[in-house]
């Protein structure tokens, strides 16, 4: 079976043996504390040393069992039920799910290759006067889109303007293959913008190291609602990916990625333009770990799930990643974990299914 599901990194990505020198140091050196109940804020070494990184205080940063969970306290702490919260259409599917199973109202805002279609943000956002605005700026998932600067500029005047919370996820940001990087939301509007990422992509999503930064009082809220859920996050992985950072290793491992997923992204663009450029349109991103396909006529999501799966081929329902349940012709294809081979023959085979269809 060919996978076009879940975002996965490439098994070869894992920096095992540097994880296992990693893991040694952080227990001998560190044994007693990461092994007993601690702060909610989670490992306090490691938060110092993002918190130079990003020029801000330790207490501004929380560390959780993956951006997801934060991003679920965000909606019970921050929103709630019977709140409106704007995001992109499509959008990452599990948000979606999060957000709902906080009681909010998830309304989506079209998607264009530079972002959020910036008129009809603004209309939904006088509409509905949203709690939060949940954007994904840099390779967004599942569209693969970037926003461009002047709508991150944008969308932070309209949140000092209207007063609402936005929730900033970067997961993929260093993963930048080609292009320049653009300005975080947070550097327009940095009181009124908690940003989210996480070392899943970077290192490996089995240690479930999540993280969260922004103003001082809010990441305080998070830090109680993660007291109440779990008492002290798994202080293990957290100790494990200091020492990674600590010991310079990140470079060498974004060079690794770097090296392994550009190609195989030029792989699926170039694959895509020889057997659906007549069938379809997608964003070309310039990092990223999925490029979004959208079909140009109609077609059943369901049909298309069981004929692929007839053919060997693993599909994630569109639909899924659209607030408002459309997208039947929506088709989201991670390439990371694909071989170049793989990614050839899983788009040649789709295409001939879709085109019989």
């Amino acid at each position: 079976m060919i996978s076009f599901t879940r975002g996965v990194p490439a098994v070869e990505a894992f920096p095992q043996e540097e994880l296992l020198s990693c893991s040694e140091k952080a227990i001998k050196e560190y044994g007693p504390q990461i092994f007993q109940y601690s702060s909610s804020f989670g490992f306090e070494p490691l938060r110092k040393f993002l918190s130079e990184e990003y020029g801000i205080s330790s207490d501004q940063i929380l560390l959780s069992h993956g951006a997801l969970q934060i991003l679920d306290f965000i909606g019970q702490c921050f929103a709630g039920p019977g709140s409106s919260v704007l995001v992109e259409l499509p959008t990452y599917d599990r948000a979606i799910q999060s957000l709902k199973r906080s009681g909010c109202s998830v309304i989506g805002v079209p998607l264009k290759e530079d972002g959020p279609e910036i008129e009809a943000f603004q209309k939904a956002v006088r509409s509905y006067k949203p709690k939060l605005v949940y954007l994904i700026p840099d390779f967004q998932n599942p569209s693969g889109a970037t926003m461009s600067a002047e709508k991150r500029e944008k969308i932070a005047a309209l949140a000092r303007e209207f007063d609402f919370l936005i929730v900033e996820d970067i997961p993929y940001r260093k993963l930048r293959y080609r292009g320049k990087d653009l300005p975080q939301i947070r550097s327009f509007a940095p009181e009124r913008t908690i940003t989210l990422s996480s070392f899943s992509k970077l290192i490996s999503p089995g240690l479930r190291v999540g993280l969260a930064y922004g103003p001082r009082e809010l990441i305080k809220r998070l830090a109680f609602q993660a007291e109440g859920t779990y008492i002290t996050p798994s202080l293990l992985p957290q100790a494990l990916v200091y020492e990674f950072l600590k010991e310079d290793l990140m470079p060498g491992q974004l060079d690794r990625l770097h090296t392994l997923y550009a190609p195989r992204l030029q792989v699926m663009l170039d694959t895509l333009e020889e057997e659906f450029s007549d069938i379809g349109t997608w964003v070309k991103p310039e990092g990223g770990f999925f490029v979004g396909l959208t079909l140009n006529k109609e077609i059943s999501a369901p049909q298309l799930l069981e004929k692929a799966k007839g053919a060997e081929i693993l599909l994630t329902d569109g639909r899924g990643f659209f607030a408002d349940g459309q997208g039947d012709n929506f088709l989201r294809l991670p390439f990371c974990a694909l071989k170049p081979e793989e990614i050839k023959k899983g788009i040649h085979t789709l295409a001939n299914l879709i085109k019989d269809m």
